[in-house]
């Protein structure tokens, strides 16, 4: 089968097409430059002349402080090319596999959030991908939303100077004498490769609908840190920052678990605990 991967040259696009490459199927790579899903002449001529079986939409502004001051754009990307993307694929009766966040919910719960919760985003790119998501479930008639958290992969990502947190603490700990990292937020680091195979598994089904997709377990961004240095065998001074050390430019939620439920009825969830995925990756880094 042909998928079209939107947003190939990204930090999850990338480990996507390599893992559909890997299963059998025909991948075409889609970047910024083929393809512009605010423009529906655009998605239009660009996807009814691929044909693919399967669509997927890694494609997003999802630079938090960039989504805040610029919420026109933010929202002619997260929302409106979601859109367009559920109506094209709907005259091209493929399937659409639309990637959405964590985001979308607020951190109030204090507990791993299900696909049934209500969403109450705290900032712009939160609204603008829960209207994406509305967006697809409103519109496509065969579509899968899948929200993860707290990715990581061998790819640069663009939005955040190239480096995601794995990267970002390997380099600091070269840099800096000492590295501070806050303890009152909560994640679940989730490697690309991973929420990659479980996409594999995802698409071989029917079952439409919302899903969440992220590694098992969680932990705060100091304990993550930590298990970075225990895993790479790196000493350094690491401390737990004060809460107010680091003020955010930019509402976000403060815990950010999500639960599988929806993976787990089906019977397929095939994530283990999340430093099971950081090790993998930290062994394929020192590999390379």
């Amino acid at each position: 089968m042909k998928i079209a991967v939107i947003g190939a040259n990204g930090q999850l696009g990338s480990d996507i097409s390599e893992e559909f490459k890997k299963s059998g199927f025909e991948v075409i790579e889609l970047n910024h430059s083929d393809i512009e899903i605010s423009d529906l002449d655009s998605v239009s001529n660009v996807l009814q002349s691929i044909k693919a079986g399967i669509v997927i939409n890694t494609a997003a502004m999802h630079n938090v402080e960039k989504c805040e001051a610029e919420p026109a754009a933010s929202f002619s990307i997260n929302a409106i090319g979601a859109r367009n993307l559920a109506m094209v694929c709907n005259d091209a009766a493929s399937v659409l596999v639309h990637i959405s966040t964590d985001y979308v919910f607020d951190g109030k719960k204090h507990s791993p959030y299900v696909e049934a919760d209500k969403t109450a985003p705290l900032n712009v790119y939160g609204n603008t991908k829960v209207s994406g998501e509305q967006f697809v479930e409103a519109i496509a008639k065969k579509y899968f939303v899948v929200r993860t958290s707290g990715i990581y992969g061998r790819n640069p990502c663009r939005a955040k100077e190239g480096l995601n947190f794995t990267e970002l603490m390997l380099k600091l700990a070269i840099e800096k004498p000492e590295i501070r990292v806050v303890n009152d937020e909560f994640l679940t680091p989730t490697s690309t490769k991973e929420v990659s195979r479980q996409m594999v598994s995802l698409i071989k089904t029917d079952a439409w609908g919302l899903y969440h997709a992220t590694a098992e377990g969680s932990c705060s961004w100091y304990e993550f840190a930590k298990k970075i240095f225990e895993l790479s065998s790196i000493k350094t001074n690491l401390n737990i920052a004060n809460p107010d050390e680091f003020p955010m430019k930019v509402p976000r939620p403060k815990y950010s678990v999500l639960e599988n439920e929806n993976l787990k009825k089906l019977g397929i969830n095939i994530f283990k605990k999340w430093d099971h995925g950081l090790k993998e990756y930290i062994e394929s880094r020192q590999a390379h």
